[in-house]
């Protein structure tokens, strides 16, 4: 689905967008934000929309610009991901095979692309003094400048350690592979094609002023606004609820304009355990993941000085909310995000779709479901309508997984153990259905079946009382 602006914000009941705007009127309060915007969107459009506070004169709404942050990084992980759905390079490619060597510092060529999407190449948080943030793009002028004589804090592989300059580093290799700056490249196969119009490197009005507030008296200092220069990809983009709202979508349906749905959540997937005391559940490629009463959301979270963002998601709900803060220091805004998708999956949970029956099935697929046997632990086999196949415990814990279908007859798992695992369907000389293959595991009708493939065999004596 797509945003809808004719039916935008008309979709909630009333006691429910009550509740979200108490929320929203609360942490705007509380964290003494001079400006708080924030927007869910259901099933690929915006159904609700609120601000707080002023924007030149105005409370904020879809239009108004903030700065986003490290929401920036999500962008730039979409476009290293299109290199690598093009075949232009692997995840497990040394940044130096692509990026000239000479420009970087001893080592950094040796880290993968892949690590660096999910902050474990062991790169140093941030660039060499003075802080990036406050300070114009010129100062670092090359990448030499940005890493340092010391780039790295871990060895590579080793740990997750969140980088800002392992983000630069990704972008510039996007500006070398496509021949052009990491911004124009970011509009062309981005911004364009999936209408983030309000989304650019530069502010455009309207947008919010990057404001502090003081910690003990309600009073505000503006903050400097730089361009990042090389810094740019892992933190200058300005953008909206409305843009940021449309960009949730994608990253959780996919848009085969941009990315696939299997490449997308290949960037929500962990790669990278949290460091200790961290609220995340761990980091995919260019997206933050967490749990929150037992539900997973995904995105990312963004600060500059003056600016606070936030965007999450719940794929399984089909709700994404956004917030956006004009201050160095205040509300919560993962929290709110969060908080606003908690409202409207508890109030409004999701209708469950109608069962239909599938149009067709193959016969040789519709063999396989049913019972079946890993030793002597049960497990039942469903057919998906969508020709995928769910495999699960009958009874008590154990592996479960959903299994999409390839073109050459097996079955590759989607999630949980077997994920990546191949299934197949094992078949005697005559056609007939002997047993199920799961990344070596024997699956068969009966517990330790007679005659079966079972690794170690089964004991001739076959099922005996006590012995």
């Amino acid at each position: 689905m797509t945003y809808d602006d004719d039916h935008a914000f008309a979709e909630l009941l009333p006691a429910t967008r009550r509740a979200l705007l108490h929320r929203l009127a609360r942490a705007q309060s509380e964290g003494r934000a001079p400006s708080l915007v924030a927007a869910v969107v259901r099933d690929g459009r915006i159904v609700w929309h609120g601000g707080r506070g002023s924007v030149a004169g105005g409370v904020p709404d879809t239009e108004t610009q903030y700065r986003i942050g490290s929401i920036t990084k999500t962008f730039t992980a979409v476009l290293v991901l299109r290199l690598r759905d093009e075949g232009l390079l692997d995840l497990t490619d040394p940044l130096g095979k692509h990026l000239p060597s000479a420009e970087l510092a001893a080592g950094v060529g040796e880290v993968t692309i892949g690590q660096l999407l999910a902050h474990t190449g062991g790169l140093a948080a941030e660039s060499p003094a003075p802080w990036w943030e406050r300070t114009p793009g010129t100062v670092r002028p090359e990448l030499a400048d940005v890493l340092g004589e010391e780039p790295f804090r871990h060895p590579a592989g080793v740990r997750h350690h969140y980088s800002n300059p392992g983000y630069t580093l990704l972008g510039s290799l996007v500006a070398e592979l496509r021949g052009a700056p990491w911004e124009e490249v970011l509009r062309r196969e981005v911004l364009e094609p999936l209408g983030l119009h309000r989304t650019s490197a530069q502010p455009e009005a309207p947008y919010a002023p990057g404001l502090a507030v003081h910690p003990w008296a309600d009073v505000l200092q503006a903050e400097p606004v730089e361009d990042l220069g090389l810094m740019a990809p892992a933190g200058q983009l300005w953008s909206t609820t409305g843009d940021l709202a449309r960009f949730a979508t994608f990253l959780a349906q996919g848009d085969e304009r941009v990315l696939s749905a299997d490449s997308v959540r290949e960037m929500r997937t962990p790669a990278a355990p949290p460091e200790a005391g961290d609220r995340y559940m761990g980091y995919g490629l260019g997206m933050q993941t967490l749990h929150v009463d037992g539900r997973t959301l995904a995105g990312h979270m963004g600060s500059l000085p003056g600016f606070l963002a936030g965007l999450l998601f719940s794929e399984q709900d089909g709700v994404g909310a956004v917030a956006l803060a004009n201050c160095t220091s205040g509300p919560l805004v993962g929290s709110l995000a969060a908080e606003l998708v908690q409202t409207v999956v508890e109030a409004e949970p999701r209708i469950p779709e109608a069962w239909r029956p599938a149009a067709e099935v193959d016969q040789g697929v519709l063999e396989l479901a049913g019972p079946w046997y890993w030793g002597t632990h049960a497990f039942g086999l469903r057919l998906r309508g969508d020709d995928g196949l769910e495999l699960g415990p009958l009874a008590g814990p154990g592996r479960s997984a959903s299994f999409r279908a390839e073109a050459d007859g097996t079955w590759t798992g989607l999630n949980g153990y077997y994920a990546g695992e191949t299934l197949r369907a094992v078949r005697r000389e005559d056609g007939s259905l002997s047993h199920l293959d799961l990344g070596s595991f024997v699956f068969t009708r009966e517990p330790y079946e007679a005659g079966a493939p079972v690794p170690g065999g089964a004991d001739p004596r076959g099922w005996v009382g006590e012995q």
